[in-house]
């Protein structure tokens, strides 16, 4: 592993130089092992600097401190070992229960499946929720967004959804909190233990008072470990609440990288990395 050092700090911004031959590749994941503070690459700037986003804090940072590079992406734990776990935007446990004790990890940055791979949609999923399959019946294979205003329920159907599916289905899901409020995703856990389906949902959490770069990230994080599951051949629930959070995280990152603002102020490369997300969401 090459190490380098810290150059520049603005917020969330963390310049770091390396040696011209140990310069890190874009997405490689750096660590601050003094702080334990994990960093992305974003950009290269030329004689050796790495400029990169903070997965955490950067209180406590200082100019020379090491930073040693991992020579690849940030790895999560997956498999069945997640289940009935809270874990943050690294895969690290939050919910002090002790280590995952996964056997196996994957980068969170992967290729969408093939054309040729995609298995079309033409069965019906039956929530259990009357209104749902009666209206707007669910593909399963499928995506389906919930759209609504702040306070309006969107959480609380994603909850009947997940226990629906779990009781029903005996089906796994994976549970993104992506920018959601810390009251949330408390409420989200209890009620998953309090019915009992506690063991067949993996939460990932990235709440709202996160840096940008994490919770920018943590949708990558559950949606990599949804994919075991499903190259596993096992049906899996993917959620995300809520998808407009990572865009606005999107949006935060790249005017901290200082890249030209597009309409309405969104990141000028919105369309790619929603493209990247939705793209990786489909059944095989």
């Amino acid at each position: 592993m090459s190490s380098g050092k810290i150059v520049q700090i603005i917020g969330a911004v963390v310049d770091v130089e390396f040696s011209r031959e140990e310069l890190p590749k874009v997405y490689d994941a750096l660590i601050i092992e003094v702080k334990d503070i994990v960093l992305e690459v974003q950009q290269q700037l030329g004689d050796g600097v790495a400029r990169t986003i903070a997965m955490g804090s950067t209180d406590g940072l200082s100019r020379g401190m090491a930073v040693k590079n991992t020579g690849a992406a940030i790895s999560v734990p997956v498999g069945q070992k997640t289940l009935g776990r809270i874990m943050n935007v690294l895969g690290q446990p939050i919910d002090e229960k002790g280590p995952i004790g996964e056997k196996e990890k994957w980068e969170i940055h992967r290729k969408a499946p093939s054309y040729e791979d995609q298995a079309p949609a033409n069965e019906l999923l039956e929530t259990g929720i009357k209104v749902i399959d009666l209206v707007c019946p669910f593909a399963k294979g499928g995506k389906v967004g919930l759209f609504g205003g702040a306070g309006v329920g969107k959480t609380v159907n994603m909850m009947e959804l997940i226990r629906n599916i779990a009781i029903e289905h005996s089906g796994f899901s994976v549970f993104a909190g992506v920018g959601e409020r810390t009251r949330e995703g408390n409420d989200f856990y209890h009620e998953m233990t309090d019915s009992n389906v506690i063991d067949k949902v993996s939460l990932v959490y990235g709440q709202m008072n996160e840096p940008p770069g994490n919770r920018l990230r943590v949708a990558l994080t559950g949606l990599t470990m949804a994919e075991y599951f499903r190259d596993e051949g096992r049906d899996v629930l993917f959620f995300v609440d809520n998808i407009y959070r990572y865009t606005l995280a999107g949006t935060e990152v790249s005017a901290l990288l200082g890249r030209m603002p597009s309409a309405v102020g969104y990141q000028p490369t919105l369309a790619e990395e929603m493209g990247v997300l939705q793209e990786r969401i489909t059944s095989t």
